[in-house]
């Protein structure tokens, strides 16, 4: 398995820990029925190489330095990609926190 040259011992626990597979089931946006509920991309296995990022999406890069273990996952680049966008979506179509009374009467 290849891995990163920085943080070596947290990605391979990471990897480990997920089996060497995506960790994603659906955050992406894609149901991957046809693998169980959980994308079938395993690091290594043709072009794929999995990265350890947050497993909450919305977590910020400066946050997401400091984040133990337990708070990160095995992502493939699609899904990572498709749940980060995913939350922008959400986040975009969601009304703003001081325009909720703005039409009350």
């Amino acid at each position: 398995m290849s891995t990163p040259i920085v943080g070596a011992d947290l990605f391979r626990t990471v990897m480990d820990g997920a089996g060497g597979r995506c960790w994603c089931t659906g955050q992406c946006g894609q149901s991957h029925r046809k693998t169980e509920g959980r994308c079938l991309k395993r690091h290594g296995q043709g072009r794929v190489r999995l990265i350890a990022a947050p497993a909450d999406p919305t977590v910020t890069e400066r946050a997401a330095m400091g984040l133990p273990v337990s708070g990160l996952r095995a992502w493939c680049p699609t899904c990572h990609t498709g749940a980060c966008r995913a939350v922008q979506r959400t986040a975009a179509a969601a009304p703003e926190p001081d325009q909720y009374g703005l039409f009350d009467l």
